[in-house]
């Protein structure tokens, strides 16, 4: 299967609420690396050579500092379009948001009311 349709797939097995991806990527021929790196420096992908995987893909969902999914899905269809083979391994997929509150100029007492409130 193509870099970019395996990289679809995976995103598409997601829940709603993910919000960070990390993904790493190995060559089929490491002879075509530079030519491969043009391309892969349109998401940023972060090379390293850890057990022969060439790159580690940050893929942020609705926000965050990492790649758009359609910067990755577009490197990755390059790499297609170019017949750079690879593979690619999921690594990480957090899920869930963190609800941030306004504390500046609250008192101590609306503070321990929350968390009483929150901890039911």
């Amino acid at each position: 299967m193509a870099l970019a349709d395996t990289f679809q797939a995976v995103v598409d097995s997601l829940p709603d609420d993910w919000t960070d991806l990390e993904l790493d990527l190995r060559l089929a021929d490491e002879n075509r690396y530079v030519d491969a790196a043009v391309y892969m420096v349109t998401c940023n992908a972060q090379p390293y050579s850890k057990n022969d995987w060439h790159w580690r893909l940050l893929v942020a969902h609705r926000f965050g500092h990492a790649a758009s999914v359609t910067a990755v899905k577009t490197a990755l269809r390059l790499l297609d379009e170019a017949g750079i083979e690879g593979e690619l391994a999921v690594r990480e997929a957090r899920t869930g948001r963190a609800e941030v509150v306004q504390w500046w100029g609250r008192p101590q007492s609306v503070r321990d009311e929350f968390q009483k409130l929150r901890s039911q």
